[in-house]
C-alpha cells in the first residue's frame, strides 16, 4: 500500500493524517480526494511535497470521479463527512447525502476495483452512557445513534459492515472518540472557545458543562488509523481512544487557566437538543491485537499546544469566525 487516497484530506482530521503518513511513510504517495466545502481547506496541506501529495477536488457522491480515483489507488482511507451535530440539527439532508450516499459510492468503487478501504467513524454512533456508568464502549456495543449525524454515520458502517459479508469487500472500521489539536474548525467545541477568547470574548458552554467526552489528540487518531490499514483484520471493527474523559466544563476551564484567564470567565448557552451525556472508549482490542499505543495522553499539555497552534495562525481561523458565530447565534447558541 504505497499510493492512498484519503477523503476529506483537507479536512481537520483527514489534514492531520496526511501530514502523518507524509512525515511517517516517506515512500507513499498519497491523493486527497476533497470537495473543499466549507470544513475543507487546501492551506491545511501547504508546504508538502506535491510529488507525494496529489490533490483531486471532488465530491465523494461523484460516481465517475470516485471511481476513477480509486482504479489508479492501493488503498483509500475514508475521512470525508459531514460532522458537526448542530448543522445536523438544523439541516440534516447534507448528512445524508454525504454520509450515506458518498460512503455507498466509495463502497461500490473498492468493490469494481478490488481496494482496500479503511472506513473512519466514530463513537457517537453507541449513543451516550449515564454519567455514573462505569462502562465504555466497546466494538460489541448496540448502535443508538442520538441525532442525523451520528444516525448517518451507523448508516455509512452498516453499509460497509454488509458489504464486507455480502461482496467480500476488502474493509476496516475505526469509532474514534473527540478529537482536538491544529486546523480543527472554529465551530467546533474546543477552537470555538479558543477564538472566542483570542478576540476578547467569553467561551460559551452547554448546559451545566457536565457532558463527558474521551478526548484524543489527533495525531493519536492517525497513528491508529495507520496501524488499522496496515494490520488490521478485514471485517474488523477497532475503537480508537486514549483514557481521556473530561467534562466540558472541566475543558473550559482549563483551556482559560492556560490563556491566563479567570478559570470562571465564561458564560452558560442553551444547552444543544438530545445533547449526549457522556462517551468513553475501550480501546483494548486496538492495543492488545495490533499493539497500538496513544502518545499524547497528557491532556493538559495538548490543550496548551493546541492554544498556541491557534493564537499563532489568526490568519487562518479568522477568516472562519464571523459566520461560524452567526450561525450560532441564529441557534441561540
Amino acid at each position: 500500500m504505497k499510493n492512498i487516497i484519503v477523503t476529506g484530506g483537507a479536512g481537520f482530521i483527514g489534514s492531520n493524517f496526511v501530514h502523518h503518513v507524509f512525515r511517517e511513510r516517506p515512500d507513499w504517495t498519497i491523493t486527497v480526494y476533497d470537495a473543499l466545502t466549507y470544513a475543507g481547506n487546501r492551506k491545511n496541506i501547504e508546504g508538502l511535497d506535491p510529488e507525494r501529495v496529489k490533490f483531486i477536488h471532488a465530491n465523494i457522491c461523484d460516481e465517475a470521479a470516485i471511481d476513477a480515483a480509486v482504479a489508479e489507488c492501493d488503498a483509500i482511507v475514508h475521512f470525508a463527512a459531514e460532522s458537526h451535530n448542530d448543522n445536523s440539527l438544523h439541516s440534516p439532508y447534507p448528512f445524508i447525502e454525504t454520509n450515506i450516499i458518498g460512503t455507498y459510492r466509495i463502497l461500490e468503487a473498492v468493490r469494481k476495483h478490488g481496494k482496500r478501504l479503511h472506513h473512519v467513524s466514530t463513537d457517537e454512533v453507541y449513543g451516550d452512557l449515564e454519567l455514573d456508568d462505569p462502562a465504555k464502549f466497546t466494538p460489541d456495543t448496540p448502535y443508538n445513534p442520538s441525532s442525523p449525524y451520528s444516525s448517518s454515520k451507523a448508516s455509512s458502517d452498516l453499509l460497509v459492515r454488509a458489504w464486507v459479508r455480502s461482496f467480500g469487500v476488502q474493509a476496516t472500521i475505526s469509532n474514534c472518540s473527540n478529537n482536538y489539536g491544529p486546523y480543527q474548525h472554529v465551530e467546533k467545541f474546543i477552537p470555538r472557545q479558543i477564538t472566542e477568547v483570542l478576540l476578547g470574548r467569553k467561551p460559551k458552554l452547554y448546559g451545566a458543562g457536565e457532558n463527558v467526552r474521551d478526548w484524543i489528540h489527533t495525531e493519536d487518531h492517525s497513528s491508529g488509523v495507520l496501524t488499522i490499514l496496515e494490520k488490521g483484520s478485514i471485517g474488523e471493527t477497532y475503537l480508537i481512544g486514549a483514557d481521556g474523559e473530561k467534562n466540558n466544563k472541566e475543558v473550559v476551564e482549563l483551556m482559560l487557566e492556560l490563556m491566563g484567564k479567570d478559570a470562571k470567565d465564561y458564560d452558560h448557552v442553551s444547552d444543544r437538543p438530545g445533547h449526549d451525556m457522556r462517551y468513553a472508549i475501550d480501546a483494548t482490542r486496538l492495543q492488545n491485537e495490533l499493539g497500538w499505543r496513544p502518545k499524547y495522553t497528557d491532556f493538559r499539555a495538548g490543550l496548551a499546544d493546541t492554544v498556541a497552534w491557534y493564537t499563532d495562525n489568526r490568519s487562518w481561523w479568522e477568516p472562519l469566525k464571523a459566520e461560524t458565530e452567526a450561525k450560532y447565534k441564529e441557534l441561540g447558541r
